[in-house]
This record gives C-alpha cells, sequence and structure tokens, in this order.
C-alpha cells in the first residue's frame, strides 16, 4: 500500500478506543504549556545534517531516474539508513511524547517545488503511511492564498490569507513544509489539547466533559446530496491506557448550527468552545513559531490542535506564501 484513501486514513484516526470519562487531569508527557516548549526549543527543533541530505538526495535521484511517480513511491523504494534512527525517535515523540517536531535544513530553493514536494512524500513514508485529504484524493495539499471568499459557508479557510483558529485534521500526523514565507504574518501556533483539557477541567469539571459528549461536525459542503451535512462524532475520548486522545474543530463545530438539522449550539457547548479558544490564545498555552524555507513540522492530531495566525503576500506572485501539506497515518513498529 502506498498510501490509504481519504475514508481509510480517517476511519483509522477515528477509531480511538475509548474507557470512561476522566475523574482528575491527565498527567503526560503531551501535557506541556507554551512557557515551557519556548525554553526547550533545542528539544523539539532540529537540523538536518549535510550528510543525511546527501543520502536524501541520493535517493531522490534514484526516483527520478527511474521515472517513478509520486503515488508509487513507498517506504521500500528508498533507503536512508542515516536518517532511520531519527525518524523512529520522531515517530515516538509524536506518538507517545509532547506531540509535535520541527525539522529544518531541506534545501528547497536548491530543488525545486517538484523534488521538494518527492522528498516531504518520501520522507511521510519513513515515517508513516501517507493519506488522501479530501474525497478528491489530494495528496499533498498546497496551503496557498487562492483568493477565494472568507465568508463563504464552505470556504476552507487555508486557502486564504485569514487568520485559522485551533483545529485538528481527520488524520494520526499532519505535516508541513515550507517552500516560501509570507511578506508578514502567518505564524504556526500550536497548543496541547491535553493541557487544554486540564485546565478547563480544573476550572469548569462539567463544561470540560462536554468533549466527551456526541457532537455535530460542519462537514462544510464535501458530502454526498443524500448524506446530512454534518458529522457526529465525539472529541475526546480516553483509552484504557489512560491517553486522553482530541479531536477539536472550533470553526467546524461552531458552524455546524447553521444547518437546519442541527441547529443552535446548547450553551453548555458554547461556553466549552468558548473558553477552550481563550485558553489557546494565550501565551501561556500556546506556542508560536515561524516555519522559514525548508522548515518540516510534524504534529500529532491526537494530543496537539493547530492554528495560523492570518497573513500578507509579497505582491510579487513567485514569492506567496506557500507550505506543502502531508497527511499520516502512524502505528507502532509502522
Amino acid at each position: 500500500m502506498t498510501y490509504r484513501s481519504f475514508g481509510e486514513q480517517a476511519l483509522h484516526y477515528f477509531i480511538r478506543p475509548h474507557s470512561e470519562r476522566p475523574t482528575a487531569p491527565i498527567l503526560s508527557p503531551a501535557a506541556w504549556s507554551g512557557a515551557e516548549m519556548r525554553a526547550r526549543e533545542s528539544e523539539w527543533h532540529e537540523r538536518l545534517g549535510q550528510a543525511e541530505i546527501a543520502e536524501l538526495e541520493a535517493g531522490l535521484e534514484r526516483l527520478e531516474k527511474a521515472g517513478t511517480p509520486l503515488e508509487s513511491v513507498d517506504r521500500d523504494r528508498l533507503s536512508l539508513p542515516l536518517l532511520s534512527k531519527r525518524i523512529a525517535a520522531w515517530r515516538n515523540e509524536l506518538m507517545h511524547g509532547r506531540g509535535f517536531i520541527v525539522v529544518s535544513g531541506l534545501p528547497v530553493d536548491d530543488w525545486g517545488e517538484k523534488r521538494s514536494a518527492l522528498a516531504f512524500w518520501a520522507l511521510g513514508h519513513q515515517l508513516g503511511l501517507p493519506g488522501a485529504q479530501n474525497a478528491q484524493g489530494e495528496l499533498l495539499g498546497h496551503v496557498i492564498d487562492y483568493g477565494e471568499q472568507t465568508d463563504s459557508p464552505n470556504v476552507r479557510l487555508y486557502r486564504t490569507t485569514s487568520n485559522i483558529g485551533f483545529h485538528c485534521d481527520a488524520a494520526d500526523v499532519v505535516g508541513l513544509l515550507c517552500l516560501q514565507t509570507a511578506r508578514a504574518g502567518g505564524q504556526s501556533r500550536i497548543a496541547s489539547s491535553v493541557a487544554l483539557w486540564n485546565a478547563i477541567f480544573e476550572r469548569d469539571p462539567e463544561c470540560a466533559l462536554t468533549l466527551f459528549e456526541t457532537w455535530a461536525l460542519d462537514r462544510r459542503g464535501e458530502h454526498p446530496p443524500d448524506q446530512p451535512g454534518h458529522l457526529e462524532l465525539q472529541p475526546c475520548c480516553l483509552g484504557a491506557d489512560g491517553v486522553l486522545r482530541t479531536f477539536y474543530h472550533s470553526e467546524y463545530f461552531r458552524s455546524a448550527e447553521r444547518l437546519p438539522e442541527v441547529g443552535r449550539l446548547p450553551e453548555r457547548k458554547r461556553r466549552l468552545l468558548d473558553l477552550y479558544d481563550d485558553l489557546g490564545a494565550s501565551p501561556e498555552f500556546h506556542l508560536d513559531m515561524w516555519l522559514e524555507k525548508g522548515d518540516m513540522q510534524f504534529i500529532s492530531n491526537h494530543s496537539v490542535v493547530h492554528a495560523r495566525t492570518e497573513y500578507e503576500d509579497d505582491p510579487d506572485p513567485a514569492r506567496k506564501r506557500h507550505l506543502l501539506r502531508l497527511w499520516l497515518s502512524l502505528e507502532d513498529g509502522s
């Protein structure tokens, strides 16, 4: 298997074993604060060495010489003995640690978009199993401004310059590769969903436990005509292993109430969303980072929520902010 379909990947992600609701804050390496991570950047921000880049480049040249299309590349087609131990450590950190990693050093200006995309896809295969990001089968998303109307009810904000609120994607891990930075703005903002849940539970346990109820998620028009415009899901699950796994999407939970079959959110859920977003907006909880050219960011969608600040593009179309997005499924031993 070279990649999962959109449906297969979402099913893998949303099958989150759960036992019961928590009765106390969750103790976990994934329960970190923004202040803590700002002081420990050397632990989560790594750089590829020259030998590792040379190893990767040699592998890419073999793939290109053979004419291997991106969608046919899998883990076995690229041998990376120098990088393999580091990649295994990244996987462990995403699955069992703080839930994110940033790796700098891909020479995207020298390689160009096509080779950089192939490198990102191939590295994704070393880390896990890539998957399609929508029903149309898009394998590598292009996070760039397409000039779409931000007030459209079905707009995907990553296709605009707008601020994007805290959310998760429907895959175990989301990866970003920066090809071009914005003229101004466009910070990546992340927060621990475990730390946020703990903080809400300590303030208002009843409010926190609404995340263990069923919520309606707006499908934003990406559904067949014979199906409802929303999905029903439980945002938080506590496994028998004591791990809290969260799927959160403030904007899509809020916009679901525009749908006649959903209606207005109950006040307790509205209070939860407001508190969650307010806490996430605090520097106490979130970590901001500027992704530079050649930076790769990998985030667990089970233990980290991510957002983006509004940005301004360069007037030169060739210098528009441009990131590649990769969705991955992870499994122990993969």
